[in-house]
């Protein structure tokens, strides 16, 4: 990865075409296809992902500068070394292919209750499996 080039797992709002894309857009260096293993559960306006559970979650990797990732940082209210952050940022390797990056990851325990989106994706979170 080159200096100041960080890879990120998305897998909602920040996906390419949804809503909050546009707040790490001007610091995409590059998009592909992912999956990440774990579920993906139904917030209301945004999804949480929980890893470490069976199942995959589909979404983007995207390849951002310093900048597009102090971005994401803002948006989700994530502050490194803060106990109460919604959000953790944690490092996560493709469930397919050779890539790892970052992820922002819901506690499980926080999740609990939460309705699960049985798809995997955030896209389809509609479908019913």
């Amino acid at each position: 990865m080159a200096e100041g080039r960080y890879r990120v797992f998305v897998y909602g709002t920040l996906l390419t075409g949804e809503e909050n894309h546009e707040v790490v857009a001007p610091y995409v260096r590059a998009v592909c296809s992912g999956k990440v293993n774990g579920r993906l559960y139904n917030v209301g306006p945004y999804p949480a992902l929980v890893l470490g559970e069976e199942g995959e979650v589909e979404g983007e990797w995207l390849t951002v500068t310093e900048e597009g990732l102090k971005a994401m940082d803002e948006l989700e209210d994530y502050v490194e070394g803060r106990r109460d952050n919604e959000y953790e940022r944690v490092w996560v390797r493709d469930a397919c292919k050779p890539i790892e990056g970052y992820v922002y990851v819901y506690p499980p325990e926080k999740a609990a209750g939460l309705p699960l989106i049985p798809s995997g994706s955030w896209r389809r979170r509609e479908e019913k499996i």
